[in-house]
């Protein structure tokens, strides 16, 4: 119930909300325990890609220790112990893309014999790619997949290469709270003159800020400019800039960096600087101590970033391979790459136990294409050595449960994950039929006199006439077992009673003008509420359509606080905000319709609307009947706060 950092426990409101007795003992008790937690560190890590460089061996200077993964150590001081004695580090970026354009490279060369590689064979102006993500057309790419990156690329519009330089490091606190990003916006759009200040030329040249600041319109992004101008505008000295660049680090905690603004302030002023514009250079450092990016490292993101866009436009099935077989990582669950993956034209096929490796894998289907085949390693609870075996045992097509069972020597219950996940279809089994097959199988390990009975027959046993699985407890048991269904959105099943509400589904909503009225329900995939939008949470619903996004203002978000948090399926109402093609429903009201995910089947989902006020009747208590697994029955949103 609680998001952010806060310095106070828990308000009794908030735990009335829970549904919880505030004066439980046991709970008081749990309450007063976690209070005091206040200020601790959120949490403690080692640096995944970091090494330290010492003159004498590393074991004479601090203490290692064994981390839990195999060859991984770590030293016992942090980065200020070690700044403090003057002692080098140096961090590595471990990035999952890395991983996943690793792979996407490796499907590349096998599947379509193409060797490519990230510093050369992508053509860095290729115009489908760029077209495609100045439409925000970027699920699963890196850095510009998220609610902020994927608002300004229709704004931003890149079209070359640094223009993904400078859209990577605009949507950073640095330049939002140093007011940068609508000067620059306005003047790449023609808007605003690109006007360089410059010092009164009793004090320097006039073009001093020109190499500093002419690649981003005469308004300063990066946390070099940050620094180049105090050098420079402000005329730091080197221990000065350097006393500057602590203070940036430090800025949460010491609170110093204060004490820099009067000097950079007034020696810029003196200088002929407009006061304005002294002071939005410090407000852009003060940012820059929140978060702020090094113009290198925003061109490093660029390229991933470039790379796993082309990857998307041009080789869909590639891409959503590699993304799923380096889960987790990103904003969107498997559901949605594959949902994506469908839209821009891939084939995707189900996990079958005849087809399926552990990875997901690519294979052909014609004219040079390739299909997506869904591996062993998206059914839940099923185990890579399980998998394996069932794959190394696959010298032909197996044709029945016992063959599997006794071939593969797998055991029952891992038989039972694929069956239900619906993995038998190519041996004629749909998912009920495959759970009764492998509940009839013997618990016990098979013995060596049986060792070769996969050639004899087995003796099955009287065909039985099973009742048809219905599609919604198909598509509830995908979502179970997969994370995903291929069969259909659950929005799908719900949407007769939507309509009758008078929702429009996502794709719809796009399609609105501004400031129309607008109502729209879909399943819960990220919520954001950062710390730079003073207190507004950002809300993406999924349809079976697409994707709808959400503007909850803080009185709406402390009114619905509840729904906005902790729902699964939500309703809302408000008006639609469209401004330079980027859409979201400014929320006025949000309801809560988790429920309904609980009780999906085909003959429950007809079930009517009160016409008075269009708000959908809750499910009567008399018909409900909860689906046979206590479980969820989608997987929850991610959440950034």
């Amino acid at each position: 119930t609680i998001w952010g950092a806060s310095s106070s426990g828990i308000p009794e409101k908030r735990v009335r909300e829970a549904g919880l007795d505030p004066q439980d003992l046991t709970l008081r008790r749990t309450l007063a325990l976690s209070s005091e937690l206040i200020g601790f560190p959120r949490h403690l890590s080692q640096h995944v890609g970091g090494f330290v460089l010492t003159e004498d061996p590393l074991c004479e200077v601090v203490p290692i220790g064994n981390a839990a993964m195999a060859d991984r150590t770590f030293i016992e001081w942090d980065k200020d112990d070690l700044d403090a004695l003057g002692i080098l580090k140096i961090d590595v970026l471990a990035l999952g893309m890395l991983t996943c354009i690793k792979k996407c490279l490796d499907l590349l060369q096998t599947h379509f014999g193409e060797e490519r590689d990230l510093a050369s064979f992508f053509p860095a102006d290729d115009q489908a790619t760029f077209e495609m993500i100045q439409n925000a057309d970027t699920l699963g790419v890196f850095q510009i997949e998220s609610r902020a990156q994927m608002s300004m690329l229709p704004r931003l519009k890149p079209k070359k290469f640094y223009d993904l330089v400078i859209q990577i490091a605009i949507v950073r606190p640095g330049p939002i709270q140093g007011g940068m990003v609508h000067p620059y916006l306005r003047r790449r759009k023609g808007l605003e003159e690109a006007n360089i200040p410059s010092p009164s030329s009793d004090f320097g040249a006039r073009d001093e800020l020109q190499n500093i600041l002419n690649k981003t319109l005469g308004v300063p992004l990066f946390q070099e400019q940050a620094m180049s101008l105090a050098m420079t505008a402000a005329q730091f000295t080197s221990a000065e800039l350097n006393g500057l660049r602590r203070a940036m680090a430090t800025f949460r905690r010491a609170g110093t960096i204060h004490t820099f603004e009067d000097k950079m302030v007034s020696r810029m002023i003196a200088r002929g600087y407009e006061d304005g514009f002294a002071r939005q250079c410090f407000n852009q450092i003060k940012g820059f101590a929140e978060y702020g990016f090094p113009e290198s490292h925003s061109a490093s993101f660029a390229l991933l970033a470039y790379v796993s866009s082309w990857l998307k436009c041009h080789r869909p099935e590639v891409f959503a391979c590699g993304l799923l077989n380096s889960q987790p990582m990103g904003f969107y669950a498997p559901a949605q790459i594959v949902r994506d993956a469908r839209e821009h034209g891939a084939e995707v096929r189900s996990v079958d136990v005849n087809m399926s490796e552990w990875d997901n894998t690519l294979e052909p289907i014609g004219d040079g294409r390739q299909a997506l085949r869904l591996g062993m390693r998206q059914v839940e609870g099923m185990s890579e050595s399980h998998a394996t075996a069932i794959v190394s045992a696959r010298d032909e097509k197996y044709t029945d449960m016992e063959h599997i069972h006794y071939v593969a020597n797998v055991s029952p219950h891992a038989l039972e994950r694929l069956a239900d996940a619906d993995a038998f279809r190519s041996i004629g089994l749909d998912r009920r039929q495959a759970l009764w097959k492998v509940r009839g199988l013997s618990k016990s390990q098979r013995l060596p006199l049986f060792a070769k009975a996969h050639t004899q027959d087995y003796g099955h046993e009287p065909d039985i006439e099973l009742p048809k699985m219905p599609l919604a407890e198909h598509v509830i048991a995908d979502y179970q077992t997969l994370r995903l269904s291929l069969k259909a959105h659950p929005m799908t099943l719900l949407r007769a009673i939507f309509d009758q509400a008078g929702c429009v589904t996502a794709q719809t909503s796009r399609e609105l003008s501004d400031g129309a009225r607008v109502i729209v329900a879909g399943v819960v995939l990220v919520r954001q509420r950062p710390g730079t939008a003073k207190g507004v949470m950002f809300i993406t619903l999924e349809d079976e359509t697409g994707v709808a996004n959400a503007v909850v203002w803080p009185k709406r978000f402390e009114k619905y606080r509840k729904v906005a948090m902790g729902s699964r399926l939500v309703l809302i109402r408000g008006r639609i905000q469209s401004h330079d093609g980027v859409v979201h429903v400014v929320a006025e009201s949000l309801e809560d319709h988790s429920a309904r995910l609980h009780f999906l089947s085909d003959d429950q989902v007809d079930l009517p609307v009160s016409p008075a006020d269009e708000v959908i009747n809750p499910i009567p208590e008399r018909t409900a009947r909860r689906h046979p697994r206590n479980v969820r029955i989608i997987p929850g949103s991610r959440d950034f706060h």
